[in-house]
């Protein structure tokens, strides 16, 4: 596991807050929703904004700060929900291992999202070639989540 992991700035903080609570009340921008997991040691509900993933009939969980605090939870839990509005998604996970699959959804993700999350990912865009995508790979733990409960 890699131990890489970008921290928020101070000014990133509320705004990751007020994007999580716009998501949990229906309004996602650009696709966010609010991840709610339980913390590994106090067991306490913890929720930030993501942006999963659809690709190719599967649905992604892209860590773009590398092994955040999230990240580490949703290890130990196994799982957690995704939430946008009323609708709330129960879901299991599987991390990745590194290979193609996950340079596939690295990719998309930074094609999707490259504008807001490019600058954790040194310098390489969805346009780099697969040997840069496969550099990278080890500090961004990609999760394939499985809906449980709608």
């Amino acid at each position: 596991m890699t131990q890489h992991y970008i921290e928020p700035r101070r000014f990133e903080v509320p705004l990751n807050g007020a994007v999580a609570w716009l998501a949990r009340h229906g309004l996602s921008f650009f696709g966010a929703a609010e991840l709610s997991v339980p913390g590994r040691t106090s067991g306490a509900l913890r929720r930030v904004p993501v942006n999963p993933l659809a690709l190719d009939g599967g649905r992604y969980l892209v860590s773009a700060r590398g092994n955040a605090h999230w990240v580490r939870n949703l290890r130990a839990a196994g799982g957690g929900q995704l939430r946008k509005g009323r609708s709330t998604r129960t879901f299991t996970v599987a991390e990745l291992p590194e290979g193609e699959e996950k340079a596939a959804v690295l990719r998309a993700y930074l094609k999707r999202w490259g504008w807001e999350v490019g600058a954790f990912f040194d310098g390489v865009t969805a346009t780099s070639p697969d040997s840069e995508l496969a550099r990278i790979a080890l500090m961004h733990p990609v999760f394939r989540i499985s809906v449980t409960g709608e």
